[in-house]
């Protein structure tokens, strides 16, 4: 249990489930051609959850101090797990997870598309040391990643399939995947802001320079609740364009319940949180607007399978 709660294994259940959830529920639903084969697809999900292991295995390293303060439930680094096994672990998952990664890239032919992989697994390292403790990058950096790998499909399984036939198709298709990608980084980077309003007191002792270090908690509270609006105001724009004007009742429905409706609450309750407490609850929050958005897409797939 303690090298799963070094790798973070929740999140990269999620991760995981994200990847597949936007093949199979979606791609593999819509009658054209894919690049990689299933156990190729596997290889790629794999690739993606072993380097980001090995950037939550090296953040743990590097955290041991502030999470000492803010989470020593979670602190595994020297507690069952040596400093020594940490690191032969995360330099073991992103060999792997790298090498994985060149063997796709020249299975569809693209092998400088490796390098996708080499500059993620060097940003993870690159936030661990020091993006982290800068205002507001680390924050970015972050919720780049997750974006991503919502974007690395798009880039390994439509991309090489497409032709100067189904180009136009293949754009839409990629098109949506980016309006995910942008979702999951607005959710993503208001969530940073939140975790390090939670963090607060570890990261001031060890002398980060995060946004509510630098202006104040209330402050950087009412930043990303400027934020989620501006956030809450596009996805609003965004279903009114493509779900309502399509009549897509079901599409729209779901996104009214399930993510405005709860970003709707978090931008509520930001108002009233003062403790570690509140803010792991508007942190929980995210993640299920996160989780429900992505999720999402599997409504729209049966919209479009029942409705063609």
């Amino acid at each position: 249990m303690k090298y799963l709660k070094l790798i973070r294994y929740q999140n990269l259940l999620m991760l995981a489930f994200m990847q597949v959830l936007f093949r199979y529920a979606f791609l593999k639903q819509q009658n054209i051609p894919l690049a990689l084969t299933d156990w190729q697809y596997g290889l790629l999900v794999l690739s993606t959850v072993l380097i980001a292991a090995a950037g939550y295995a090296i953040n743990n390293v590097f955290d041991v101090a502030t999470d000492t303060i803010n989470k020593p439930q979670d602190v595994v680094v020297g507690k069952g797990i040596t400093e020594a096994a940490a690191y032969n672990i995360y330099i073991a998952l992103n060999i792997t997870g790298v090498a994985i990664g060149f063997y796709l890239s020249n299975v569809i032919m693209r092998p400088g598309f490796a390098v996708l992989f080499i500059l993620i697994a060097s940003l993870l390292y690159f936030y661990s040391t020091t993006l982290k403790q800068i205002m507001v990058l680390g924050n970015i950096a972050v919720a780049l990643l997750l974006s991503a790998s919502v974007l690395i499909i798009g880039v390994f399984d439509l991309f090489p399939a497409t032709d100067s036939q189904n180009r136009a198709q293949m754009a839409s298709f990629f098109s949506i995947l980016t309006d995910y990608a942008l979702f999951a980084f607005m959710i993503n980077f208001i969530r940073e802001i939140i975790k390090d309003i939670e963090d607060v007191d570890g990261d001031y002792n060890q002398g980060m320079n995060t946004l509510p270090i630098a202006i104040g908690k209330s402050r950087a509270a009412i930043i990303a609740l400027v934020i989620a609006i501006i956030a809450f105001i596009l996805l609003l724009l965004y279903i009114n364009a493509y779900f309502v004007e399509n009549n897509l009742f079901i599409v729209t429905f779901y996104a009214f319940a399930f993510v405005l409706a709860p970003l709707l609450y978090f931008i509520v309750k930001i108002y009233g949180a003062k403790s570690q407490k509140d803010f792991h609850h508007l942190s929980t929050v995210l993640k299920l607007i996160l989780l429900f958005g992505i999720l999402s897409i599997v409504v729209i797939a049966l919209n479009i399978q029942y409705n063609a």
